[in-house]
């Protein structure tokens, strides 16, 4: 495995990214959607250049975004074509299922589904485009944002609180009163059975 110790800026058709996982919050989508809007068309460009998508260079020369997954999404329902990328490690001399097993052991592939069940490499999509929604991932991310929780380095954080809160929530809340789901994952967040959860804050102390 040839590890790129210095950043290699290479545009690439964000049509030609492959996924590392399955789903996304469409609602996180939406919103930097609305936020890439507000954006001056010639400050773009700037925009890119302080975002790049860090990729793994897999099989047949492929670029594996293993990050921002969300914003390449966004960039391509607002008509952004190209975006560029980090290549974060050289795996092109791989089998493929060499590749999705260093993937897998280095924590840059999270194959599961809007159930959270484990599923085959092969069900994670052949294109950006192809990413599912899950509900869970959105109010995680929502949750995030308002200090549910903290940032943290653990890979795919994120998803473990969806998880989390998919074990303990329906579905049906989520997507009929998102307000009302946020207080109560936020309640969840702050409760000792969220204690082991990467950027846990502390029990509620109401």
């Amino acid at each position: 495995m040839a590890l790129i110790r210095e950043p290699i800026l290479t545009p690439v058709a964000i049509a030609d990214l492959r996924p590392t996982q399955i789903t996304v919050g469409m609602r996180e989508v939406k919103a930097k959607r609305a936020e890439l809007k507000k954006r001056k068309p010639k400050k773009i460009g700037k925009f890119l250049g302080d975002h790049m998508i860090p990729v793994i260079l897999g099989p047949r020369g492929r670029h594996y975004v293993i990050d921002h997954h969300h914003l390449s999404l966004a960039l391509h329902g607002e008509g952004i074509e190209h975006v560029l990328v980090t290549v974060v490690a050289d795996l092109s001399a791989l089998t493929l299922d060499d590749f999705w097993t260093v993937l897998d052991h280095r924590a840059w592939v999270h194959p599961y589904d809007v159930h959270g069940r484990r599923r085959d490499f092969s069900a994670i999509p052949k294109s950006i485009t192809g990413l599912k929604d899950d509900p869970f991932r959105s109010l995680a991310g929502e949750l995030r944002r308002i200090g549910g929780f903290a940032k943290d380095t653990t890979p795919f954080s994120e998803f473990l609180w969806a998880d989390f809160l998919r074990r303990r929530m329906k579905s049906g809340q989520v997507e009929k009163n998102f307000a009302l789901a946020m207080k109560q994952a936020m309640k969840l967040a702050k409760s000792q059975d969220a204690h082991y959860l990467p950027g846990w804050c502390g029990p509620n102390a109401g």
